[in-house]
């Protein structure tokens, strides 16, 4: 039970509503025990009338009153319970608010290693099963448990006043049942921990191929990508079968248990009946009160699997939170995953770095950088980029491009060296300060669910509309977007489904100029484009270009002929560095792009694509 105490110690803004369900839980439980004593005076009344004792008319009105006592206990732990059920509703509610709030927040606060070895799915589906078996239990524990363990208390108090071995017999129900549960947790814990990651893995792929459905059906993957599915859960029948039969064996142990102590009360309270120690109004109260102590009991196998699998999917949970964050991740971030409440979260985005005069605004010195210990991806880098130059990375694939940009993004910190943006030095950077002074165009534009206003937006969502009208129109978007019924206002699917791809890139390009960041990435931005989409694309590149420093990755050759610079890297070392017509005649890397783009034999054309390079790499393209 560790794991849902420290959740609810870790969410212990909710406390008011702690206090509301206990009261009302309490509420319910003394209410609850009206009636068994109402049921005895009843009892008694009716007994000595019938004994002869009192005559019947004598007792007709206290009858009465008794029988409206026991209406009015009835109704207000009616009311009670759903007061009780109402909190308890709400509670669970803001619970979770809680947990996906904090689980989100940690999960936008790691870094980018943690992602490499994840799913997306396996991540989404983690969070629903956790947190809902988390919540799911504790709501039915404040809504039903919590009433029935304070009424269990009250139960064996009242045994204790009339007859104490009765008190031992009834305590002793827990510890045993309690006992039998602790064989039965482990092994069921370890079933439940391989259902669990079949069931994530299962979702994963599950949300992969939804949102790849294009590529499934243009390979006739349908039957595969069903029976991959299919076979994770065939395995979590597979796994059941032990893990049930191994529990309910168990449950069976604890429910005999249970009943020759129950059998062993009822003989106890009929003979200390019959010898005249208690009379027939207590009996009737005492069978009433261990009937009411035994639901609980009973019940408690259904608690205990509920809690079992609370228990388990909070390991993931928990698992998730121990992760460590960025060194400089958000202040905010880092609060929602441990602040008792959830903050307050207000935009603080810092504003982008000014370049220091004088001083290169990207500049690497003799940096190195490995994903994997002992397999470095660069190695002693080095190269700079003054104010408003461009330039270009070219190498083979793999030879640590697509590293360099994750650096100056912050995504990932060099092993060595040195690297410095707008004149500082990223170590000394916070996350947020680095990424809002670079810009980048991705050759994906990653483009979300909502309109295209939202959109380019995304980066200043403050802007108002003459603000992103101005960069759609510099970005060359302008015209399509107004073509649309809906103009800026068109929502544009999830990842921009009902856009093109020129139009999508021209969309991000707009996002990027309103960003407005001193340090401009080209990322392979118009490598998946046909020539006309590359030609408008480019165009509002071009514009995006201005008075920026710009670090292109391109596939086409056409792309890097203007550029200031050219850094060529080999195998994460930098090869040359110079302008396109140094480098033309060097006779290295550059020079051999060059002459290869005019061949066309398949071997050279196979030579370009190890460099990236594809489509139309000729210099006139």
């Amino acid at each position: 039970m560790n794991p849902l105490l420290k959740i609810l110690r870790s969410a212990s803004a909710l406390w008011p509503l702690y206090l509301g369900i206990f009261f009302s839980a309490a509420a319910v439980a003394g209410l609850s025990l009206v009636s068994p004593f109402i049921v005895r005076e009843a009892t008694d009344t009716i007994v000595s009338a019938v004994r002869g004792d009192t005559t019947p008319a004598a007792v007709t009105s206290t009858i009465v009153w008794l029988a409206i006592g026991l209406l009015a206990a009835d109704v207000v732990r009616t009311l009670m319970d759903n007061v009780g059920g109402y909190v308890g509703d709400i509670m669970a509610a803001r619970l979770r608010q809680i947990l996906s709030t904090r689980y989100y927040a940690k999960l936008l606060a790691l870094p980018q290693r943690y992602f490499d070895s994840q799913v997306t799915g396996t991540i989404i589906a983690r969070l629903d099963r956790s947190i809902t078996s988390i919540t799911q239990f504790l709501q039915s524990g404040a809504n039903n448990f919590l009433p029935m363990i304070l009424q269990v208390g009250a139960i064996l108090v009242i045994t204790t006043i009339y007859y104490w071995p009765l008190t031992v017999l009834l305590a002793l129900l827990f510890p045993i049942y309690m006992w039998l549960t602790a064989l039965t947790s482990k092994r069921w814990q370890r079933f439940e921990g391989e259902k669990n990651e079949q069931v994530d893995l299962a979702g994963g792929r599950f949300s992969e191929t939804v949102s790849q459905v294009k590529v499934v059906k243009s390979f006739v993957a349908e039957i595969r990508e069903l029976g991959l599915f299919g076979k994770r859960f065939a395995r979590t029948v597979e796994v059941t079968r032990p893990q049930s039969s191994w529990w309910h064996f168990m449950d069976s142990l604890r429910g005999v248990a249970m009943s020759l102590i129950f059998c062993g009360i009822y003989l106890m309270i009929f003979f200390r009946t019959l010898h005249g120690h208690f009379t027939l109004g207590d009996m009737v109260m005492l069978l009433q009160l261990v009937s009411m102590a035994k639901q609980p009991v009973f019940m408690m196998s259904w608690i205990v699997d509920t809690a079992q699998r609370a228990i388990a999917g909070s390991k993931d949970y928990f698992g998730v939170m121990e992760e460590q964050v960025e060194e400089s991740a958000n202040a905010q971030l880092v609060a929602a995953t441990s602040a008792s409440g959830v903050p307050s979260l207000v935009d603080d985005t810092p504003a982008p770095l000014a370049p220091q005069p004088g001083q290169p605004v990207i500049e690497l010195d003799d940096v190195s950088f490995a994903y994997e210990e002992g397999k470095p991806v660069l190695d002693g880098v080095s190269f700079h980029a003054v104010q408003g130059g461009t330039v270009a990375l070219v190498g083979e694939s793999g030879g640590g491009k697509s590293t360099i940009v994750n650096l100056l993004l912050g995504l990932y910190s060099p092993t060595a060296g040195r690297l410095s943006v707008c004149g500082h030095d990223v170590a000394s950077l916070t996350s947020e300060q680095l990424r809002a002074s670079v810009g980048v165009v991705f050759q994906e534009p990653y483009l979300f669910s909502g309109s295209i206003r939202e959109n380019i937006a995304y980066g200043k969502p403050e802007a108002s509309l003459e603000e992103v009208i101005a960069v759609a129109k510099r970005a060359n978007a302008h015209e399509f977007i107004e073509a649309f019924p809906d103009g800026y206002d068109t929502v544009i699917g999830e990842r921009g489904l009902r856009l093109s791809g020129g139009q999508k890139q021209r969309v991000s390009v707009a996002r990027a100029m309103l960003k407005d960041a001193p340090v401009l990435i080209l990322d392979e931005a118009t490598s998946a484009l046909d020539n006309k989409a590359e030609r408008a694309v480019q165009a509002g590149l071009d514009e995006l270009m201005k008075d920026r420093t710009t670090l292109i990755i391109a596939h086409r050759l056409s792309t890097i002929a203007g550029v200031d610079t050219i850094v060529t890297l080999d195998e994460g070392r930098v090869d040359e560095v110079g302008s396109p017509d140094e480098l033309a005649a060097s006779g290295g890397i550059y020079s051999e792009l060059l002459a290869l783009t005019a061949s066309s034999s398949e071997a050279d054309r196979q030579r370009l694509k190890r460099y990236g390079f594809v489509g139309d790499t000729s210099l006139d393209s």
